[in-house]
C-alpha cells in the first residue's frame, strides 16, 4: 500500500501540479512553456516535496511555496507580467487544491466501504483519473473566460487577484480542517458533511467563475469606449475635412471666377509697359493661389489637412514641426483610418512636448519597405519614465493590426518615438482583414 500510494504522490505532483500548472499558464498568456520549464518546475516541486517530508511540514507551508516557484518560474522564465504571474499561480493551484477537496469528499464517504477489499486499489486509481478530469475541465473553464489580450485586459488583471486568493484561502482552510483523516466507518452523519463540504467547494468554483465572466465583460465594456472614442475622433476628423474642404472649394471657386479679370490686368500693365506694377500685381496673384494649397503636401487630402490642423496648433504653441512624408497613391489603407492614427499620434505628441523643456519639436516621417508602409513620429518629451499606455495609443495599435501591422514605441532620454507599420498591398477583392 506504501509504494502504491508513494506511486499516486508521485503522479499527483508531476502531472496534477507540474504538467497541468505550466500549460495552463501558456494557453492563459500565450507563451508556450519549453521543456526547460517543466525541467525547473518539475525539480522544484521535487525539493519542495523533499524539504517538507524531512522537516514535517505540514498545513500550507508547501503549497504557499509552490505557488512562489510557479509565480517566479512563470515572471523570470516565461517572462509574463507580474501581476498576471501572480494570479496565473494563484489561479493554478486554486484549481488543483479545489479539485483534490471535491474528489476527497467523495473518497471520505466511500473509502471506508473498501477497506480491505480488492477493489481497493482500483478506486484509489479510479479517483486518481477523477482528480486529473476535474483539474482539465475547471483550467478549460477558466481559460474560456480569462483569455486575454495584453493592450485590452492586462491593465485590469490586478482586480481579480483579490477575490482570487480569497477563493484559494478558503479551499485551504477546507483542506486543512475538514480532510486532515478519514472516519473508520460511513455513517449518515459523515456522509451528510462531506456531502455539504462538497456542495460548499462546488459553489466557491461557480463564484470564481461568475467572477471571471463578470472581470470578461467589464474588460469587453472598456474595449467598446475605446472604441467609441476612437469612432468619435476619427468622425471629428472627417468633419475637420469636409469642413476645410468646403472652404477650400468656395475660394477656389472665387478666385477662378476673378482669374480672368485679374489676367485682363496684368496683361494692361504689361502692355502698357509697366513691368514692375506687373511683376508687383503678379506676386499677389502668387499669394492667392499658395492661400488655396495645402501647408502639408503628402498626397492625401485628408492627411493634409489633418497634419495644418495639428501641426498648426503645435507651432502656434511654439513647437517646430517638419514633415517628410509622401503617401502612396494606391494602397489599401481606408482614410478613416489614417485619421485614427494621425490623430492621436499628432495629439500624443503635442502633449508630450507641452511637459518637455526648451527645443521642443516633432518630426514626421515616412517610408516604404515592400509591401509594408512605415509611419514614424519623433518628439521631444520630459525626462523619466513614460507614463502607462493610454486610449490614443490602443486606438492607432487597433488600427495597425487591422492591417496586420505592429506599433513599436520607444524613449531614449527627451526624445519618444513611435513607429507605425502598415501593410500598404492594395488590396482588389474589396474586403478587409
Amino acid at each position: 500500500m506504501d509504494g502504491f500510494a508513494l506511486f499516486l504522490d508521485v503522479l499527483c505532483l508531476l502531472v496534477g501540479h507540474g504538467v497541468m500548472h505550466l500549460l495552463f499558464i501558456g494557453r492563459l498568456t500565450g507563451r508556450k512553456p519549453r521543456g526547460r520549464h517543466f525541467a525547473v518546475y518539475f525539480l522544484l516541486l521535487g525539493v519542495i516535496q523533499l524539504v517538507s517530508d524531512r522537516l514535517a511540514l505540514g498545513g500550507n507551508l508547501p503549497v504557499g511555496a509552490g505557488v512562489l516557484a510557479l509565480c517566479a518560474l512563470s515572471r523570470y522564465g516565461m517572462g509574463n507580467q507580474r501581476s498576471v504571474s501572480w494570479l496565473a499561480a494563484v489561479l493554478s493551484y486554486y484549481v488543483t487544491q479545489l479539485s483534490f477537496g471535491i474528489v476527497n469528499s467523495v473518497e471520505a464517504a466511500v473509502f471506508p466501504r473498501f477497506i480491505g477489499s480488492p477493489l481497493l486499489y482500483p478506486f484509489l486509481l479510479a479517483a486518481q483519473l477523477l482528480f486529473f478530469a476535474l483539474c482539465a475541465g475547471c483550467f478549460l473553464a477558466v481559460l474560456k473566460l480569462l483569455t486575454w489580450t495584453e493592450d485590452s485586459q492586462t491593465p485590469y488583471i490586478g482586480l481579480l487577484l483579490l477575490p482570487g486568493l480569497f477563493f484559494f484561502a478558503a479551499e485551504l482552510y477546507i483542506l486543512e480542517t475538514a480532510y486532515s483523516f478519514f472516519a473508520p466507518t460511513v455513517s449518515l452523519e459523515e456522509v451528510g458533511r462531506h456531502s455539504a463540504l462538497l456542495l460548499l467547494q462546488v459553489m466557491g468554483l461557480a463564484a470564481l467563475l461568475c467572477t471571471l465572466y463578470a472581470y470578461r465583460h467589464l474588460c469587453l465594456g472598456f474595449q467598446a469606449q475605446a472604441a467609441v472614442q476612437s469612432l468619435t475622433q476619427a468622425a471629428q476628423a472627417q468633419k475637420v475635412y469636409v469642413a476645410e474642404a468646403r472652404t477650400r472649394y468656395e475660394q477656389t471657386r472665387s478666385f477662378r471666377h476673378d482669374i480672368k479679370n485679374h489676367l485682363s490686368v496684368l496683361e494692361g500693365l504689361l502692355s502698357g509697359g509697366r513691368v514692375e506694377e506687373g511683376r508687383a500685381y503678379l506676386q499677389k496673384l502668387e499669394a492667392a493661389s499658395a492661400a488655396l494649397s495645402f501647408s502639408c503636401r503628402t498626397g492625401n487630402p485628408v492627411v493634409d489637412i489633418l497634419l495644418g490642423e495639428k501641426l498648426g496648433l503645435a507651432r502656434a504653441e511654439g513647437i517646430e514641426a517638419e514633415v517628410s512624408l509622401v503617401l502612396p497613391r494606391s494602397w489599401g489603407i481606408d482614410d478613416f483610418d489614417l485619421c485614427v492614427i494621425f490623430a492621436n499620434a499628432l495629439d500624443n505628441a503635442v502633449d508630450a512636448c507641452r511637459s518637455g523643456g526648451p527645443g521642443r519639436s516633432i518630426r514626421v516621417t515616412g517610408r516604404r519597405q515592400g509591401d509594408f508602409y512605415m509611419l514614424a513620429f519623433e518628439n521631444t518629451c520630459a525626462e523619466g519614465p513614460l507614463p502607462p499606455p493610454g486610449v490614443g495609443l490602443a486606438n492607432i495599435r487597433s488600427a495597425a493590426e487591422k492591417y496586420r501591422g505592429a506599433v513599436l514605441t520607444e524613449k531614449a532620454g527627451g526624445r519618444f518615438s513611435l513607429s507605425v507599420l502598415l501593410d500598404a498591398a492594395p488590396r482588389t477583392d474589396g474586403r478587409e482583414d
